[in-house]
């Protein structure tokens, strides 16, 4: 099981080169590789959740040395809750992803299905690394590919934005190599766990350095994170790329989070001496101001790939702010809140790619179109006599079904619209429900680590409550917009590469609100253990290199000459 931890990196890697050397004309056994390959990807996720849930304490963390040098000197991978929700996350929006394009985008440009796979590979090995410098290689693995993803299709749109998504991640990954390069300087190591414990007894005099390295790298993880003021960038790149990337990029902000979540937690936690809980108040206000700009983004937005753009920043913000507390209780909260509202997302941007073509005019017959034998029932004028129910048009009622594609897609957007507003009974809600629970419940989080709310607290419920009440006016608005208001469209045709992606997302949705207990079990070990870091720190330093033959056999020899 320990070298299942190789497989989200591998996996990805190996069929990428493979698919490299097949011709363009192969697409058919190219989207057969990409698909299998989510899906393998996605059941040894599963396998790796498994584990980690089942490993003993809450906070214990599998370890896996890939050189066989032992922590700080050679690289690490680590495995505990977060990292397996994250590539289970991954995995399932992948798999989505790739089955969706199989519709018709993987062939508008060249080498998708070779730039998704190495995304896939950027993002698992970001989740899993245990060090800054291969966290920052494994980040330009993943900004390398998207930008060959973005440009997808072509067309002047996808290209400025792209060119914009570029220099602005040019300058991303250049903060965070300088502010990498600065924590190497200050304390000797780029290991996540040796930081945490240099950390605690750095001089006074180097402290201010490090918290100005520390800023500088969380400046690079929050452009990723999209924060106001800094996420100009990404409604537009967002909208502009084809659906399945778009929703493939909503994984995107969550690394940037994730990262600001592991890094912070760790290395400014409560075992953080003079450091302990740095730049909190600066995470919760930057996450509360992308709140309400995502919020008010929404209201001010026609088009659903913009909506769900916006609803990306909302989701990002709600996230980083509830980080900042440092409340396990919050933590939790907001770690089922996050799976939940990226697969709502994710389901928006592959919804509005269908919703989008059917609002556009289609030739082909009118699906209410009275046959022969539906005629004198069906007529456009029915004699009031004859005693059917007529609307205003004097157009009959009667034998009006809805068609299965249309009521699909509706209920698919209802579902989003509940999800990403925080109603019931959706995990939005319920997310939203533990967070307040959290915050109007002093003597836990009396008990818990981190600041205690106040009136920032205040503030936050505020927020939360004011930017449910602006998206769901905002996707009612479109709702109305699009499947009321809308006129002389012709028949909504869903293929089944496009239903089914769209029905399993919302799908898993639905699971999290029926499991919601043993998710939010989940969540609370996970935010245990991100809050009480010990753990994390102890198994990645403990971990001892596996032994050769050679130098087992010269110990086992020295022993028995040994008297």
């Amino acid at each position: 099981m320990q070298h299942l931890m190789l497989v989200p990196v591998l996996l990805p890697l190996l069929v990428a080169a493979l698919m490299m050397l097949l011709g363009e004309e192969r697409h058919r056994l190219k989207m057969a590789l990409n698909v299998g390959s989510c899906a393998a990807l996605l059941a040894v996720s599963c396998l790796l959740l498994l584990r980690a849930s089942h490993d003993g304490a809450p906070q214990a963390v599998g370890v896996y040395l890939p050189g066989n040098w032992q922590a700080p000197f050679g690289i690490v991978l680590a495995l505990d809750r977060l990292c397996a929700l994250m590539l289970v996350l991954t995995s399932l929006v992948a798999l989505a992803a790739a089955l969706f394009a199989c519709a018709r985008w993987h062939r508008v440009g060249v080498h998708f299905h070779v730039l998704f796979q190495l995304q896939l590979m950027g993002l698992a090995g970001a989740f899993l690394t245990a060090d800054l410098f291969n966290l920052f290689v494994f980040f330009e693995v993943t900004l390398a590919a998207s930008y060959g993803l973005l440009l997808h299709g072509s067309g002047r749109a996808r290209v400025l934005s792209g060119m914009h998504y570029i220099a602005i991640n040019l300058a991303a990954s250049a903060l965070l190599l300088i502010g990498v390069s600065m924590l190497y300087g200050i304390t000797g190591t780029l290991n996540m766990a040796d930081l945490a414990q240099h950390i605690p007894t750095l001089r006074a005099s180097d402290r201010g350095l490090l918290h100005a390295a520390a800023g500088i790298l969380a400046t690079a993880f929050l452009i990723k994170a999209a924060v106001w003021p800094l996420n100009f960038w990404l409604v537009p790149a967002y909208s502009a790329a084809t659906a399945p990337v778009a929703a493939l990029f909503a994984l995107m902000t969550k690394l940037g989070v994730y990262s600001i979540l592991r890094l912070w937690s760790l290395l400014f936690g409560d075992e953080a001496g003079a450091s302990a809980q740095f730049g909190s108040l600066w995470l919760i206000g930057a996450g509360m101001l992308t709140m309400a700009f995502g919020a008010i983004g929404m209201m001010g937005s026609q088009r659903l790939g913009h909506l769900a753009g916006y609803a990306a920043l909302l989701s990002s913000g709600t996230v980083l702010a509830v980080a900042g507390f440092g409340q396990n209780l919050l933590t939790a909260a907001m770690l089922y809140y996050l799976p939940a509202s990226t697969l709502a997302i994710s389901a928006l941007f592959l919804l509005g790619d269908v919703m989008d073509r059917w609002r556009s005019p289609v030739d082909g017959a009118d699906p209410y179109e009275p046959t022969s034998e539906a005629a004198p029932f069906l007529n456009a004028r029915l004699e009031p006599t004859r005693g059917f129910n007529l609307d205003e048009e004097e157009q009959a009622l009667v034998g009006r079904p809805i068609p299965a594609a249309t009521a699909f897609v509706g209920l698919a957007f209802l579902l989003c619209t509940l999800m990403l507003s925080g109603l019931p009974p959706l995990p939005g809600f319920v997310g939203k429900f533990a967070m307040l629970n959290a915050l109007f419940n002093p003597l836990g989080l009396a008990a818990s680590a981190g600041a205690q709310p106040g009136l920032t607290g205040w503030v936050f419920v505020l927020v939360l409550i004011a930017s449910g009440f602006l998206a769901l006016t905002a996707l009612v608005r479109a709702g109305i917009a699009h499947f009321w208001t809308a006129q002389g469209r012709g028949p909504l045709r869903v293929g089944l590469a496009e239903g089914v992606p769209i029905g399993a997302l919302l799908l898993s949705c639905v699971l999290l609100t029926v499991a919601a207990g043993p998710a939010l079990r989940y969540a609370q070990a996970t935010a245990d253990a991100l809050h009480a870091p010990s753990g994390y720190v102890q198994s990645i330093l403990g971990a001892e290199p596996v032994p050769s033959v050679a130098a087992g056999s010269t110990l086992d020899e020295t022993a028995e000459a040994t008297p």
